[in-house]
């Protein structure tokens, strides 16, 4: 019975990581990636479709992402939406093909992104928690209503404290490794 109760807790913590993860993938690190505009989406015939669906997105040199959308009549709202996201990229729509200029990190900018970057872990790492607190509260119940023996409980416990303790460090290694790149000049 635990043994269902901790896969579950382990499965949650796992979309913990992979929402940080996701999350980290939209905080640019001085070059460009086309994963800066996955979280764009177009209103496209009144159904909002990610930019990614709508056009061809590449990234043929570190300062540069070209957009070329399968059809050209959305061009104007693909502008329109890039102007409104949070990226502060400037896009120059040619008539054919948007053309997204990605300038050179400041170290101001750096740091308020390495900010961002702890906010976003420790959001991952609350997240980690309360499944812990969940798992623990499930465990308890099912001590309470005979389900696992007192031995079983305090072994289930220290099995999630462990998946708890590995979930938190891989957060730790992720900003690590997020922080290392976005200071890199």
């Amino acid at each position: 019975m635990y043994e269902d109760i901790l896969r579950d807790a382990e499965h949650r913590m796992k979309s913990a990581i992979k929402n940080v993860m996701d999350e980290f993938s939209i905080v640019r690190a001085g070059r460009s990636s086309v994963s800066l505009l996955d979280r764009i989406t177009i209103s496209y015939y009144g159904v909002e479709t990610p930019l990614k669906q709508l056009a061809t997105l590449s990234a043929p040199d570190p300062k540069l992402i070209i957009i070329s959308p399968y059809d050209p009549s959305i061009l104007d709202d693909i502008e329109k939406a890039l102007y409104q996201s949070d990226l502060g990229l400037t896009p120059f729509n040619d008539g054919k093909i948007i053309k997204l200029g990605v300038p050179e990190l400041t170290e101001e900018r750096r740091r308020e992104l390495v900010k961002l970057v702890k906010k976003i872990s420790e959001d991952g790492r609350i997240a980690v928690r309360n499944v812990r607190k969940k798992t623990k509260e499930a465990l308890r119940e099912a001590e309470e209503n005979g389900e696992v023996t007192e031995d079983e409980y305090y072994k289930a416990f220290d099995k999630l404290q462990d998946l708890t303790d590995h979930y938190n460090k891989k957060i730790e290694e992720l900003v690590e490794k997020k922080e290392e790149d976005i200071m890199k000049i």
